[in-house]
């Protein structure tokens, strides 16, 4: 990949585990694989959640989309900036503008958008209805990190077993 990599902290490396076991559980559901964590400045992790566009047929139920609202409805402004959302995958589109117009911190990611368009051309599936761009050219006050390559063959995996039940 022509993305550059970021090397985690181990706190950070545990987050980003926990948004893999969600992004299982989506997939295990029945919900395409991708789980988030929302931090707080001292590093307890406030709120989590996981995709669910299918089971609960919605398609803003991204884990990024419903933590962003969780947490305008939960948290200060102030304690939001100093937050940071961990994911499984780079924000889409609609997940880096909620982020930002609800003034969220940083975001670390597993996997990029540049990652899963591969993916999915690997697997010959036809390019989604929204054009994937890095959350930086959607909202570029954002500070950004990502991806980690000791996490990308593993949520690989998670895409391609989707696939696989898809059938």
């Amino acid at each position: 990949m022509s993305s550059p990599t970021y090397t985690p902290t181990e706190k950070e490396l545990g987050y980003l585990r926990r948004c893999v076991e969600l992004a299982r559980e989506a997939l295990e559901a029945g919900d395409a694989p991708f789980g988030s964590v929302l931090v707080n400045a001292s590093g307890e992790i406030l709120q989590e959640d996981r995709n669910r566009t299918v089971t609960k047929s919605n398609v803003s139920l991204h884990p990024e989309f419903t933590l962003a609202i969780w947490a305008q409805k939960n948290v200060s402004a102030q304690d939001r900036a100093t937050s940071a959302v961990y994911t499984s995958g780079e924000h889409c589109p609609m997940c880096s503008t909620v982020h930002a117009n609800v003034g969220l911190g940083r975001i670390v990611y597993a996997s990029s958008s540049q990652q899963l368009v591969q993916w999915k051309q690997e697997l010959g599936l036809t390019p989604g209805p929204v054009t994937p761009l890095a959350i930086n050219q959607v909202a570029p006050g954002l500070e950004v990190k990502g991806p980690v390559d000791s996490l990308a063959e593993e949520i690989r995996e998670l895409h391609y077993t989707k696939q696989e039940r898809a059938g």
